[in-house]
């Protein structure tokens, strides 16, 4: 597994929210729902996407854009049009004073706005769980991001019209699979322009030394791991690993280790009723006591508050406006 799957591979779209929206011009809609990750890929016409905080970003027909979490930020014709949704954690939807909306923008399956044939028509997928294991991605990108539509032709736009107005068994499962690939494109496109900034790790999983070693300690986290057995497999010195690995992420192996071990106690102990001792041993530590040890000297918090906080900001992923 690379760095990049790590975004989707453990905590995927499970049940994501996802919908058509369809509006003629004036609309805008507030979003607080405080979404890991949100992507809009617009299908017909223009929008802005206004964050509270930076400039805001236009979207045009084919053109894909990324809103990382919690942030709020506003989407809408105009920045100056007021909004007339407001869409809340666990994809609640009221009016702007508080009332609910009460189903009365319904347009039928996944669609909603002012009418079908709508002068805007915009794809919208959004995670609503959290996971550990795709911080480090996360982390890795701006607020809001945007691939035009000029550099970047999205490969699975007419099948997403398709199925995100389907209504059959499994339905919720197809869309999840779907809105996984999206996301993946997306963000191998964005990686690979100048602008994204991408992180070192990312980077260094081309290179065939530090990339063989980051693929073992990802797929094998469990393992005993130490840099002499990693250089063994790499083909090079300690010495030469540790410099090498150093120069290209940004820390020591052992280092990236803990912090992937940990990242991945983390997802667990939120997706999972696994004892604690459990997924010590999963994730490379000898026992529950070495593993909440580390955890809390790097979160924080202890394993059983974590999960806790977890459970208590699950959201309402049943949800619906």
């Amino acid at each position: 597994m690379d760095a990049l799957a790590g975004l989707l591979e453990g905590p995927r779209a499970r049940g994501a929210f996802m919908i058509r929206a369809c509006f003629d011009p004036p609309w805008a809609v507030r979003v607080e729902d405080r979404a890991p990750l949100t992507v809009m890929l617009m299908v017909r016409g223009d929008a802005w996407i206004t964050p509270d905080t930076g400039p805001p970003l236009r979207l045009r027909a084919g053109d894909l854009a990324i809103a990382r979490g919690p942030d709020p930020y506003t989407c809408a014709d105009d920045p100056a049009t007021p909004p007339q949704a407001l869409i809340l954690p666990g994809a609640e939807c009221s009016y702007p004073d508080g009332r609910p909306l009460q189903g009365s923008m319904d347009l039928g399956v996944r669609t909603w706005g002012d009418r079908l044939g709508g002068s805007t028509v915009m794809l919208i997928g959004t995670y609503l769980m959290q996971g550990e294991i795709s911080g480090r991605l996360l982390d890795a990108l701006p607020p809001l991001l945007s691939l035009p539509g000029d550099v970047w032709e999205c490969p699975l736009t007419s099948l997403l019209m398709e199925e995100i107005v389907r209504d059959e068994p499994g339905q919720e499962v197809v869309l999840d699979r779907l809105l996984d690939l999206l996301v993946i494109a997306a963000l191998r496109a964005w990686f690979s322009r100048p602008e994204a900034a991408a992180p070192a790790w990312y980077g260094a999983l081309a290179d065939p030394v530090v990339g063989r070693v980051l693929r073992l300690l990802q797929d094998d986290p469990a393992h005993p791991w130490t840099v002499a057995s990693l250089a063994a497999k790499a083909g090079v010195s300690r010495a030469a690993l540790a410099r090498r690995f150093s120069e290209l992420v940004g820390e020591p192996p052992m280092t990236y280790l803990t912090g992937w071990r940990l990242a991945l106690a983390a997802d667990r102990l939120r997706a999972s009723d696994a004892t604690l001792d459990s997924i010590a041993r999963q994730v490379g530590y000898g026992s529950a006591f070495a593993l909440s040890s580390a955890f809390k000297r790097v979160y924080g918090v202890s394993p059983q508050e974590h999960r806790a906080r977890a459970a208590d900001d699950a959201p309402l992923v049943g949800a619906r406006p």
